[in-house]
């Protein structure tokens, strides 16, 4: 893989990342209310469903993605009816906000990866980039492993750089708001968000 195909790809997998969709929502929703380092794991997890999708299209398996059929219809309704789950408990906790800006994260580091993890699998535009554009950028049948080590390098690094840039500005609004009423609303306003981004996740085709 040359140089220019490289930067082409971190060029698009930039545009991808950057572009505001349920994982970015879930992310700045997520790190408003419990601060950045307890949203770590949920970022984990949204990385390893990207590096999920790029192996299955750099090893030919593109394709089941595409054929899940019901199966993949079934997982998408299941991961946007959990992120909407998780909107509507912010909203029911509202009321109940303790003294700090933040409140314990609901669920283990491995609960909170799993739903970062299941929030990119029904993804229909993360499968769209790595199945359809993908292939534009790079010769899939030519790459060497230490190509594919390129693409996995520049998938972590454009992703976590992007999540930590949400991340990290929607931690230092959370703890701007001061007030219990402030604090309340933000709660809110992030449950919302959750709300929004588990629609989209479902509704999309």
């Amino acid at each position: 893989m040359s140089a220019a195909a490289a930067l082409a790809f971190a060029s698009a997998m930039f545009v991808l990342a950057v572009t505001p969709g349920p994982g970015i929502l879930a992310t700045v929703s997520r790190t408003l209310v419990f601060g950045f380092r307890p949203s770590v794991p949920f970022m984990a997890g949204l990385i390893l469903g990207d590096l999920i999708y790029l192996l299955l299209a750099i090893y030919g398996l593109s394709f089941a993605a595409r054929s899940l059929g019901s199966l993949f219809v079934v997982v998408k309704l299941c991961g946007g009816a959990y992120l909407v789950f998780l909107g509507i408990r912010l909203w029911l906790k509202g009321p109940e906000m303790p003294a700090e800006p933040t409140v314990a994260p609901a669920g283990s580091m491995a609960a909170r990866f799993a739903r970062g993890l299941i929030t990119t699998l029904a993804n229909p535009k993360v499968i769209l980039f790595y199945g359809g554009f993908l292939p534009t950028f790079v010769d899939l049948a030519a790459l060497s492993p230490g190509s594919v080590l390129v693409l996995v390098g520049i998938v972590v690094v454009v992703l976590a750089s992007v999540l930590a840039a949400y991340g990290s500005l929607a931690s230092r609004a959370g703890r701007l708001i001061r007030s219990e009423v402030g604090r309340r609303r933000l709660i809110r306003a992030s449950g919302t968000i959750m709300i929004l981004a588990g629609v989209w996740v479902a509704a999309r085709s």
